[in-house]
């Protein structure tokens, strides 16, 4: 974003005063442009500067990250736990591990997603599967139970006849057509 106000600001500098087309060039709302300019003249090139970055500083710095992700592809096992399923509490306990620094699990996502790790399920399976059943029943036994209609004729929903639908039964009145009052 400081990047756009700095080149909003050499578009004033170059005598460039249409805010909506500087809004157009750089993507942004005509109000923000108005605001730049405004500063733009108070202060020059300086007043644009951004005010550096909002919000706490991280807890980790930019050498632990990479090095958080290097002990998670060793998995969950190799830092002591039953399996190798990896979860929000037991990421945050390596992190502790790791760094020193404590994590609410619930804030463990920002972590992952700054190395790049996102949310991955494992397949449910019974654990009683047995592949070569399985694929028996899909090429032998799924085909013979399966219906087929490629050898049934199409059939109405109803269970008359097509010609006694259309006919009026016995003993009832036809349709009548309705009558025009002039």
């Amino acid at each position: 974003m400081e990047q756009r106000r700095n080149r909003a600001g050499r578009l004033f500098a170059a005598g460039k005063l249409i805010l909506a087309a500087i809004a157009r060039e750089l993507r942004v709302s005509r109000q923000s442009v108005s605001r730049w300019y405004r500063d733009w003249r108070r202060g020059g090139a300086g007043a644009l500067r951004g005010a550096g970055r909002a919000g706490r500083k991280p807890k980790l710095n930019a050498k632990q990250l990479p090095q958080i992700a290097k002990e998670l592809r060793r998995g969950a096992r190799a830092h002591g736990f039953t399996t190798d399923l990896w979860t929000l509490p037991r990421v945050a306990t390596v992190i502790e591990r790791l760094t020193g620094v404590h994590y609410h699990p619930g804030h463990v996502w920002k972590i992952l997603g700054a190395i790049d790790w996102s949310l991955q399920r494992p397949t449910k399976q019974a654990r009683e599967r047995d592949p070569e059943k399985v694929k028996f029943w899909l090429t032998k036994k799924w085909p013979a139970v399966k219906k087929t209609l490629v050898d049934e004729k199409p059939r109405f929903s109803l269970k008359t006849k097509a010609e006694s639908r259309s006919a009026p039964r016995s003993g009832e009145p036809g349709r009548r057509k309705a009558k025009h009052r002039s």
